[in-house]
């Protein structure tokens, strides 16, 4: 948000979608309890630096594709509203996948498989998240085929992810 406001003089997302972006991804964080993970015999001892590595990492990755999401929006003339009803959708739906990412240290797709509790709250809220882009319901409507390309170019990174965090 700073760089895009100090860098660009450009708000990436409204004030209340922040608010909506805090409460689709706590629809999801809400079911993180419920989730299956692999259950070790031994307690958990924190490697620190990995940790730190690793999220580091996908942070800057997320930073990167949010800008370079911005650039193609930006690039193709894209009214300001919705470059930011499209960065709004980026944000959820990165953010639901970036969960998946981050409960095993394998790759996402492999076993444990999420809970079907977690899985329907973030698919969902992800869907509840499209359709108010895609209909402008608060925000500026996009249409389907914008909404879909998000969700592909979120995919793409969300692949990308993986392979950094393995």
């Amino acid at each position: 948000m700073t760089a895009s406001i100090v860098l660009f003089d450009f708000y990436p997302v409204t004030a209340l979608m922040i608010i909506l972006l805090a409460l689709l991804n706590d629809i999801p964080i809400l079911t993180i309890a419920y989730d299956r993970t692999k259950v070790l015999k031994q307690p958990v001892r924190w490697k620190m630096a990995e940790l730190l590595t690793v999220s580091t990492m996908l942070g800057v990755i997320g930073v990167v594709a949010s800008f370079g999401l911005f650039y193609i929006l930006v690039e193709m003339k894209f009214p300001n509203g919705e470059i930011q009803s499209l960065i709004f959708l980026k944000l959820v739906v990165a953010g639901h996948f970036t969960i998946f990412l981050t409960r095993t240290d394998d790759w996402f797709w492999k076993r444990p498989f999420p809970s079907w509790i977690l899985l329907h709250a973030s698919f969902w809220s992800a869907v509840l998240a499209t359709l108010i882009v895609v209909y402008g319901v608060f925000v500026t409507p996009v249409g389907w085929k914008y909404a879909l390309w998000v969700w592909g170019y979120a995919l793409g990174w969300v692949a990308f992810n993986d392979m950094v965090k393995i």
